[in-house]
């Protein structure tokens, strides 16, 4: 199954993409400069993880502990 089909699936890439664009800009920020077209997308996913660090990080921890119990 698609994780587009799958919520809690859909909700762990969301939750990777953020924290891995956030990473990304931190190591290499020239990466992620431009704010228009395809890469405009994971700079935005980017500034979600910096400006909501705490919650992307509580959502990581409890997506984890939900993978590992269900």
């Amino acid at each position: 199954m698609s994780a587009l089909f799958n919520f809690h699936s859909f909700l762990t890439v969301v939750l990777l993409v953020i924290c891995t664009c956030t990473y990304i800009k931190m190591q290499f920020p020239a990466i992620l400069e431009r704010k228009t077209g395809f890469r405009g997308f994971f700079w935005k996913a980017a500034r979600i993880g910096e400006r909501l660090s705490p919650w992307v990080a509580f959502g990581c921890f409890a997506m984890g502990i939900s993978i590992i119990i269900f």
